[in-house]
């Protein structure tokens, strides 16, 4: 009896077509991080500012 199924390891190709990554897939934006990275820091100088006042 023969498989029908396709192994989408077999190469790469059909596998990156297979899980839907690859080079095109776009990458997580990284804005959020930085907002919040800006935010953190302004809290921690606003804490040292009030600490040594």
């Amino acid at each position: 009896m023969s498989d029908n199924q396709v192994d989408p390891s077999g190469n790469t190709e059909a596998f990156r077509a297979f899980t839907g990554t690859g080079p095109e897939a776009e990458t997580p934006s990284k804005i959020p991080y930085v907002i919040g990275g800006l935010v953190a820091v302004v809290v921690i100088v606003l804490v040292v500012i009030l600490l040594v006042r």
